[in-house]
């Protein structure tokens, strides 16, 4: 069974864009790690200062191995100051699969 996250990252006021020019990096980086088979990011059409980032992996070891990756520390690092609150632990779900997986 594949692995799955989603998760939302707010922005402070105003700073929605940036954020979610980092984690679009982000989602560069990822295209070329080991068993990523999506890392998607969204903005709420109402909120544009809400980022949402759904990922699926063929395992979770997949994701762990993800952050020891070349950059993503650093986008990381950068992203950090953009928060409007402390990122929170995005939601686990089992992926059963659908259209595009």
């Amino acid at each position: 069974m594949k692995y799955g996250l989603h998760g939302k990252l707010q922005a402070k006021p105003g700073k929605g864009k940036a954020l979610a020019k980092i984690l679009m990096q982000a989602a560069e980086l990822m295209s070329k790690a080991p068993g990523c088979e999506l890392y998607l990011v969204s903005q709420d059409a109402q909120n544009y200062d809400e980022i949402w980032i759904t990922e699926v992996w063929k395992q979770e070891s997949d994701h762990d191995a993800s952050l020891s990756i070349a950059g993503v520390r650093e986008l990381i690092t950068s992203a950090m100051p953009l928060l409007g609150e402390s990122p929170k632990a995005g939601q686990k779900l089992q992926v059963l699969g659908g259209h595009g997986l």
